[in-house]
């Protein structure tokens, strides 16, 4: 295996599906199954989850409501998800542990580094919700921080296309997909990879990011072998 210990990335809205809102439980077990693929070859898994399919802070402040309140709101969302996944994961076998920003105890652990890096030495996939616990910072930049605090190898980013493109491919037919870029050409093109933040987090760390196709079953246990899968952002 080229990387020993890994962040995955999804987003809240990967796992709708074909639906127009909530959780698509074929998406689901899909992404349960690739995971559990890895996992059992002994890759430690640490994974955050967005909760666009639920809830978008964002979208509730451009509506009136106040931004902290939304984003609130938009960190639960990520623990509906991260529990969808729990249970999708252990139906298939796999031992987790999920881990919350906000303290819930009655449904997951408070977010301890030392106990986090514990459990993905003892073989569990660990999954991170409540985003980092703050207003203001998104589930990009929640997956970089964690993944720096638990000294992973890379930040898989699981998406609906295959890379980084000089373009929307989904709009533009002539858009081409970059193998590999740095940091600081994927910056200077705009290119949208994360959040400025949680770029710079990446970037700051040498924390090397792969976006990929995440819905194409048995891509994940292709990346993780160092086949080249997606696009490779580095220093």
């Amino acid at each position: 295996m080229k990387y020993n210990r890994i962040l995955l990335k999804l987003s809240g809205e990967a796992l709708m599906g074909d639906k127009q809102f909530g959780i698509d439980n074929k998406r689901l077990a899909q992404y349960a199954a690739d995971i559990k693929s890895i996992a059992d070859l002994g890759v430690q898994v640490a994974v955050v989850i967005g909760g666009g399919n639920i809830f978008r802070g964002l979208q509730a402040a451009e509506g009136g409501m106040d931004r902290v309140q939304g984003d609130y709101m938009g960190m639960l969302a990520t623990v509906i998800n991260s529990m969808a996944l729990q249970a999708a994961l252990e139906g298939q076998g796999v031992l987790t542990r999920l881990q919350s920003a906000i303290k819930m105890e009655a449904i997951c652990e408070p977010f301890i580094r030392r106990r986090a890096v514990r459990h993905l030495e003892k073989g569990r996939v660990v999954i991170f919700g409540a985003g980092t616990g703050n207003p203001y910072f998104t589930t990009d930049t929640a997956a970089s921080l964690r993944a720096i605090e638990i000294e992973a190898d890379v930040i898989l980013k699981g998406t609906r296309v295959d890379g980084i493109y000089t373009a929307d491919p989904e709009k533009d037919k002539t858009a081409t997909r970059y193998a590999t870029i740095t940091f600081a050409e994927a910056y200077s093109k705009n290119l949208q990879v994360m959040d400025m933040t949680a770029f710079t987090l990446c970037q700051e760390n040498n924390l090397p990011i792969i976006v990929f196709d995440m819905n194409k079953h048995g891509n994940l246990m292709k990346v993780v072998k160092g086949e080249e899968v997606g696009t490779l952002v580095t220093v």
